[in-house]
């Protein structure tokens, strides 16, 4: 057996000040006074030490990102070609994204579509991109996604929601502060918190998973409950390693079947991962009853007031449209039942999940 050989990140600084480092990262790739970087930073970082800090230069390109919806592979062309345009086609010499996952995803995607030809939409999918990336940094400001670990960049595309998955699309520098998630909205530090909780429940029951993702898996979820259930006094710091464990864990394994159901509801509804993963992994104690009993205890303690009714509204299309996109994942499936994963995931079985959302 042939084992996989993944690319890590292979830079971090973590800790509390962490952030006034990042101009030495990002002078370390500038070799010209006239060379630029890229910053591309999250709304919510506006009139916040995070812009006031920020290590640019007069010649450096500033992007405030669109996270209105899920990040789509049009803005990320959209973004490629304003980037290419701002100094007559030169590169930049590095791409930062300074945000959630969505915008460390755009930050990613934007890196290597700058020098692989064609639209994000292309190359959706496993190990189709050709060349490696800009230089890229991921500055996360709220934790759970992993996407500062991960060797994928999720974008909703014209047919699918799907990763560009790549060893290319790995950071070559994170820098992890945890005093930049401090006051982050509770409801979104709580759904963002439960997407790494629930990589770890989806990569520890998993086939995929060995030693490597166990380890990675069983410390992030033990930082998950000091978080969630016992309100840790360095919840902050605890919530951001959590994450960063979480991303490791998946590296080498995968995620599953509640992350299957929630790419479909992202794709047809346009719900926010996090959020979307919630609601899916609500209805699955047929597949992962521990996690799910311990989630819901989560959701109590914290107050959380999630969705739910919400197929009393859904068309039999729209259901459809939601199984065809989640049966399509099959890498995640295989994770959950094996390679004989099609003879458990059937249309039926999907669209009843779906109709107890």
């Amino acid at each position: 057996m042939k084992l996989r050989n993944f690319k890590t990140v292979p830079r971090m600084i973590f800790g509390r000040g962490a952030f006034d480092q990042l101009v030495d990262v990002v002078d370390e790739q500038r070799q010209q006074d006239d060379d630029f970087a890229v910053f591309i930073i999250d709304p919510s970082q506006r009139g916040k030490p995070t812009e006031t800090r920020l290590p640019a230069r007069a010649q450096d390109l500033i992007i405030w990102a669109d996270v209105t919806d899920e990040p789509k592979t049009t803005y990320v062309d959209a973004l490629t070609a304003q980037i290419q345009g701002h100094r007559q086609g030169r590169l930049p010499v590095s791409v930062i994204g300074i945000g959630g996952g969505s915008v460390m995803d755009i930050a990613k995607a934007v890196s290597l579509l700058l020098t692989n030809p064609g639209g994000a939409a292309q190359y959706q999918g496993w190990d189709l991109i050709k060349h490696p990336a800009v230089h890229h940094v991921g500055v996360p400001t709220l934790s759970g996604t992993g996407a500062e670990a991960s060797r994928t960049a999720v974008l909703t595309g014209p047919e699918k929601k799907l990763g560009l998955n790549s060893d290319y699309t790995v950071f070559d520098q994170v820098v992890l502060d945890p005093a930049l998630i401090k006051d982050v909205p509770k409801n979104q530090w709580f759904y963002t918190g439960m997407d790494c909780y629930i990589h770890c429940v989806e990569s520890l029951q998993g086939t995929y998973l060995n030693e490597f993702s166990r380890a990675y898996g069983e410390k992030a979820m033990d930082l998950c409950r000091q978080v969630y259930l016992d309100d840790h006094p360095d919840k902050d710091d605890k919530l951001m390693m959590a994450s960063w464990m979480g991303g490791m864990s998946i590296a080498y394994s995968q995620v599953g079947a509640c992350h299957a159901l929630s790419y479909g509801l992202s794709y047809v509804f346009g719900y926010r991962h996090g959020i979307g993963n919630c609601i899916a992994f609500n209805v699955l104690d047929d597949f992962y009853p521990e996690g799910v009993a311990e989630f819901r205890e989560m959701v109590k303690k914290h107050r959380i007031d999630l969705p739910q009714n919400l197929s009393l509204n859904w068309t039999d299309a729209q259901i459809a449209h939601m199984v065809k996109i989640a049966k399509g994942l099959a890498p995640l499936w295989d994770n959950v039942f094996g390679p004989d994963w099609a003879e458990q995931v059937t249309d039926e079985r999907l669209t009843e999940l779906y109709k107890r959302m």
